[in-house]
């Protein structure tokens, strides 16, 4: 779910069967490459977070001339949990000194506060990682630019479409807050944000964005005890109406945040909700900021289009239910840039819409469409009311639940179900929504 709600949390997992992709049905004239003479294939990326950073890197490591922009100074942090997966620590190189807590017990909250500990199946070597996202950001910056991507400090203030099948993109921006330059290039990836100037610019089409709103609040350090290794999550109506609320720990504070796509005008009560909750273990902290941010609640409807491709929240790359979104853009945007070396040959030729939907979009949706489809699902079926949200929890409970949700999660990979237990599963998922249903009607009851 998104609020790329950014905050990356693993909710049930259940195994789903694997399911050949789609073929393409729409065909593309193939055009014989241009070689470029005399230089190599330039290329833009919009929007210097986890994505865009990546496609940076993979694109000029590639032999490609890569020019990475980015507001100066970087725009502010969008509110995200800032949970990443174990395996992202090694695909992507993210060294350990960068992550401020190692996560190994989860806790979930229902509507009616009861508490289930998420986090049994974990191995002794397994951990969720919590790092803030300027961190986080600037270090995949630095290092894009290491690779010998071009920085650009600067705001993109628009794009303009080629006259013709060969000519450039033209790409308008300011520096300094005034003066206004342009870049002509060959290729355009937009990395910008789920506001994309850049999708606006291809007619990519709109999307649902949730709200996120988080507080980073500094505990006294008997409290922060509390978070040494533990992170939270809240769910009921007092907190969201469709996703939920949370507690993550960071290296001298905690963020306290919720989301919402249904209610966004409400998004402060959503946020008073969830202090209320919390309120015993935060009880004499000190905000000391406030974040607000749109998250993608599902991919656009075009994410390529002539030369120009959209990774990470652009793209609308977020899961529902979890809200995950720091390891598919990272993921997307590396994909994306390798597509256009592997297409150039290493920057050595022009390359066309064709080739960014074979070697990027295709093979994206052959490995990610079923996950995100299947997320999109268990949200719908759990997040509609209170009644669902307490069956989430006490199934939560369950350890094959927390083995398949785990196994899944840290490490991308779509963990084999056994019949057996995912039998049991759905009777349990069953039991857990028709007595939960029970609760809530004698709750409201109670209450009127």
């Amino acid at each position: 779910m998104a609020a790329k709600i950014q905050t990356s949390f693993c909710l049930p997992s259940f195994s789903i069967p694997t399911a050949k992709p789609k073929p393409y049905l729409k065909s593309f004239t193939v055009s014989a490459k241009k070689s470029i003479s005399g230089r190599k294939l330039r290329a833009a990326v919009i929007g210097g977070g986890p994505a865009g950073s990546s496609a940076a890197e993979a694109l000029a490591s590639g032999g490609v001339e890569t020019f990475l922009f980015e507001r100066n100074p970087p725009s502010v942090a969008k509110p995200c949990g800032g949970a990443i997966p174990l395996c992202m620590l090694e695909e992507f190189n993210i060294p350990h000194h960068l992550i401020d807590r190692q996560v190994t017990q989860m806790r979930i909250f229902s509507p009616s506060n009861i508490a289930v500990d998420f986090g049994k199946t974990l191995k002794p070597h397994e951990f969720i990682a919590m790092l803030r996202r300027e961190v986080l950001d600037s270090f995949l910056r630095s290092r894009a630019h290491s690779a010998g991507a071009t920085a650009v400090p600067g705001l993109v203030t628009g794009l303009d479409l080629p006259a013709a099948p060969a000519a450039p993109y033209t790409i308008h921006y300011t520096t300094n807050g005034s003066s206004r330059r342009s870049l002509a290039v060959d290729v355009v990836i937009g990395a910008d944000g789920a506001n994309s100037r850049v999708a606006r610019s291809i007619g990519a089409g709109d999307y649902a964005c949730a709200i996120a709103f988080q507080e980073r609040i500094k505990l006294p350090d008997e409290k922060m005890a509390h978070y040494e290794n533990l992170a939270e999550m809240y769910v009921g109506n007092d907190v969201s109406p469709d996703f939920y609320g949370w507690v993550f720990p960071k290296c001298d504070h905690v963020a306290v945040g919720t989301g919402t796509v249904r209610a966004k005008k409400d998004i402060k009560v959503y946020q008073r909700g969830i202090r209320e909750r919390v309120m015993p273990k935060i009880n004499g902290g000190k905000v000391i900021k406030v974040e607000a941010h749109p998250i993608p609640e599902h991919p656009r409807p075009i994410r390529v289009k002539g030369r120009v491709a959209l990774v990470g929240d652009a793209a609308g790359y977020v899961t529902k239910c979890s809200g995950e979104g720091i390891y598919f853009a990272a993921k997307s945007g590396r994909l994306c840039g390798n597509a256009v070396v592997k297409a150039s040959e290493g920057g050595e030729r022009m390359i066309d819409e064709c080739d960014l939907r074979r070697e990027y979009l295709k093979p994206w949706d052959a490995e990610y469409a079923i996950t995100f489809r299947f997320l999109d699902l268990l949200q719908r079926v759990f997040y509609g009311s209170n009644a669902c949200r307490e069956a989430l929890v006490e199934l939560c409970g369950d350890e094959y639940v927390q083995r398949m949700t785990f196994e899944s999660y840290l490490y991308k990979k779509l963990a084999p179900g056994r019949p057996l237990d995912d039998a049991k599963l759905l009777l349990n998922t069953i039991g857990s929504l028709v007595r939960s249903k029970v609760v809530e009607t004698r709750m409201n009851t109670f209450i009127l």
